[in-house]
């Protein structure tokens, strides 16, 4: 599997993107400049966390007119997968990839911790190797993770099976104290509707190396190798 990274100035997960993937591939990702115009043959794009452009207007909201998102647009319309991590969402998000927007955190803090997950559809290489309803921790580090969508955008987005994941407060139920920024329906991530696009706020690629605390983000990036190679 062939992978891009997208680099802003202001990510800073883009190396922690680097390492999950060519750990799980075997194959070092290109890094690709926010400003370039072409991206190379790929089977994946990675837009990663950090904060573009100092998260200045709204989070995502100016990188989302970078020229290369240009080019990220046309290959998710060919079907290249598309994955947008934390202010990935944000970023794909406002380039129109995704329904909804970002908002600030309800409690208005910046929040960083380590966060339970629901896995709510595993139709997709993004999540097939997890099971539905299977209970994963994530890392989380954003100040800006409040999904919002109106309830008629939500209605379909469950019942065509775009959800990818919630927040959960344990391994049996989902609890508004599991909410870690007050989303609407516990949303932690969503699909486009052909699901060949992911965006979440956690981070699976800081949950890759069993040193790092625990190994629950591999199995994403394992079905990506498994589909797209």
């Amino acid at each position: 599997m062939k992978a891009a990274i997208v680099v802003f100035p202001g990510s800073n997960r883009e190396r922690d993107a680097v390492a999950a993937l060519e750990a799980v591939s075997g194959t070092k990702p290109h890094l690709v400049w926010h400003r370039d115009t072409e991206l190379p043959k790929v089977d994946l794009i990675v837009v990663p966390g950090g904060f573009s452009y100092g998260d200045y207007l709204r989070s995502g909201a100016m990188a989302a007119h970078s020229p290369i998102m240009r080019e990220v647009k046309a290959r998710a319309d060919q079907g290249v997968r598309v994955l947008g991590i934390c202010n990935g969402f944000q970023i794909i998000t406002e380039a129109g990839l995704l329904p909804g927007a970002l908002m600030r955190n309800g409690g208005l803090k910046f929040i960083c911790r380590v966060q339970h997950l629901r896995v709510e559809n595993t139709d997709s290489p993004f999540t097939a190797k997890y099971a539905k309803g299977q209970v994963v921790r994530y890392p989380i580090a954003h100040g800006d993770g409040n999904y919002w969508t109106d309830a008629e955008t939500v209605k379909r987005l469950d019942g065509e099976g775009q959800v990818a994941f919630r927040y959960i407060a344990d391994e049996t139920r989902a609890d508004p104290r599991g909410n870690p920024n007050g989303s609407v329906t516990d949303i932690a991530g969503i699909f486009n509707a052909k699901r060949t696009v992911l965006g979440l706020m956690p981070h699976p690629e800081d949950a890759v190396e069993a040193l790092h605390g625990n190994t629950d983000g591999k199995p994403m990036f394992e079905g990506l190798v498994e589909a797209l190679s």
